[in-house]
């Protein structure tokens, strides 16, 4: 959306340019690099790549695949529980772990949940941080059971984004959400596939989202390797309920060795609460 800061840099007379990682964009394609260095310019790259790559990395998946990056953000008991068996959930992790939170809705274009999130939380998906930016809201809802009064309907800001299916493409209620400013986006059957999901949102211009679950999206993305990176809260409570819910499930893993694993893991401390920030 900028122009070209090569030309700026030609302007300016700066003799020597040092490059951590190049462009991945097809549309620029070294091109300020063989203008700079026509110009007498001499440009050194690959300095410190590996951190800008990590800097960058919701740019550059997007410019290069038009696919959204997907974080996965959720907070768990110490057994791994999300909620109470009754679907309570407030609250598990400590404020330090939610301030956290906050700001990762600040950082990524989209947030999305599942229907079976709204129906039992009515969430804001809004992020409550100073001077930020609240992310586009998305739900993935098969059945179109989406309550018209919830908040996410009632937003009006057009940044409402609705996946169901075609099979509904006729009902009344799609009328009424368009009224009322939401985005809806159908998509064939009613089992449907994250990275179809994700591919549609990125042609929307949506660079990057946060999966926040419930249960059910998280244990998809993970069966479907979707997942570009995440963090885990964890906070020092134990339920002891086998009924409570869990964040992941669906799995029947026989050996150990065979379950997932995350890679380039980093703990961090929130007070009594950590977290396991992980990357593909």
């Amino acid at each position: 959306k900028t122009p070209p800061c090569a030309k700026k840099i030609i302007d300016m007379g700066i003799k020597r340019c040092i490059i951590a990682s190049l462009d991945p964009n097809p549309l620029v394609s070294g091109r300020g690099i063989k203008m700079m260095t026509d110009a007498g310019i001499e440009v050194v790259t690959g300095i410190m790549e590996k951190e800008a790559l990590e800097l960058n990395r919701v740019f550059m998946k997007y410019i290069s695949t038009k696919v959204p990056y997907l974080f996965l953000k959720c907070g768990i008991t110490l057994d791994g529980k999300i909620a109470s068996r009754t679907g309570n959930s407030k609250w598990i992790t400590n404020e330090l772990a939610r301030e956290k939170v906050q700001k990762l809705r600040n950082k990524y274009m989209g947030i999305m949940v599942g229907i079976n999130t709204v129906l039992a939380d009515d969430p804001s998906l809004t992020a409550r941080i100073e001077n930020g930016r609240n992310p586009y809201r998305i739900v993935i809802d098969p059945f179109l059971d989406i309550p018209i009064d919830s908040k996410f309907v009632n937003f009006e800001d057009g940044k409402s984004i609705l996946i169901t299916s075609y099979n509904n493409v006729e009902k009344e209620r799609i009328s009424f959400l368009k009224k009322k400013n939401v985005n809806v986006i159908f998509l064939e059957g009613i089992d449907f596939k994250l990275y179809d999901i994700l591919k549609k949102i990125g042609e929307i211009g949506i660079d990057g989202v946060l999966l926040e679950g419930g249960s059910f999206l998280i244990s998809k993305a993970f069966s479907e390797d979707v997942i570009d990176g995440g963090e885990i809260f964890i906070a020092p409570k134990i339920l002891g309920d086998d009924k409570a819910i869990s964040f992941i499930k669906g799995f029947n893993f026989e050996n150990i060795s065979d379950g997932f694993q995350l890679r380039n893991v980093k703990i961090n401390n929130y007070g009594n609460n950590v977290s396991m920030e992980f990357y593909r």
